[in-house]
């Protein structure tokens, strides 16, 4: 586990396994514990904690945004020597690897999209329970903002549609640096990887798309949207995390294992 230095804030990049490196970043919240468990073994992959995300610092710069985070990830690219590269991540972390793939198409050859919430627009409507969460916080702090929210009509919804969006939410009060991480959650959920469909539409490389249902963050619309408007994507529908979370992430794992495997030969060449 190394570190890069951006903007006062020390990030923590993690860089294991063998072989040609996949650049895999987390979601909004999570950090390398949740890109490990995303991503199968057996293959080298490089993580970078987000500002703000597990053994990261907030650093001086705001506000927090997905052309803040690319960036720092291209540099954990550049810092690790990597010229081309497969990107990908999941939630957030799908976003910024769109970002990046749009923005620097010669250094990214391949894209793995994992649960994607955002697609072509800002603050899209599904961030909306996140964006409630953190303004509850910021205004409220976390004992008294989780008070209110449990009683919303938010929470009795992903309660009744969305059981694990809901865990996961709850879990933003809970964090020891919960007020400075709200601010993050506001920033992201306002925001968007700035690409639009036609610029999409130009990636001329293979792309895996994996979505599942039972998620309100995460739809299922956004997988098959994004599939559709890239020429070389292929989507994988796999069982949802809220009904079986062994399941969910075998099955996540077998899917990306397969892209890499099927796509070796590619892989081989961009790295030589």
């Amino acid at each position: 586990m190394g570190t890069l230095r951006r903007d006062g804030a020390t990030l923590r990049v993690t860089d294991t396994g063998e072989g040609p490196a996949v650049v895999f970043q987390h979601g909004l919240g999570g950090g390398e514990a949740q890109a490990a468990q995303t991503f199968p073994t057996g293959f080298r992959r490089i993580t970078l904690e987000c500002r703000g995300h597990g053994g990261s610092g907030f650093g001086e710069r705001r506000p927090f945004s997905f052309e803040m985070f690319a960036d720092d990830v291209l540099a954990a690219a550049d810092q690790a020597g990597l010229d081309r590269f497969i990107a990908g991540g999941v939630s957030m972390g799908a976003a910024i690897a769109l970002s990046l793939a749009c923005r620097h198409p010669r250094r990214v050859a391949g894209l793995i999209l994992v649960r994607p919430a955002w697609t072509f627009s800002a603050a899209p409507q599904n961030m909306q329970p996140i964006a409630e969460v953190a303004e509850l916080i910021l205004e409220h702090g976390a004992d008294k903002a989780r008070t209110i929210f449990a009683q919303s009509e938010t929470a009795t919804r992903l309660n009744r549609e969305a059981p694990d969006n809901l865990s996961s939410l709850l879990g933003y009060f809970d964090r020891p640096d919960s007020k400075a991480f709200a601010q993050v959650l506001a920033d992201i959920a306002g925001d968007g990887p700035g690409v639009s469909e036609r610029d999409v539409a130009a990636l001329d490389i293979p792309a895996l798309v994996v979505g599942n249902a039972v998620d309100a963050v995460h739809l299922l619309s956004a997988a098959h949207a994004l599939a559709a408007a890239m020429p070389n994507a292929t989507l994988a529908e796999i069982t949802p995390k809220a009904r079986d979370s062994a399941r969910h992430f075998s099955e996540l794992h077998a899917q990306i294992a397969a892209f890499l495997q099927t796509h070796s030969k590619v892989r081989s060449r961009i790295f030589s």
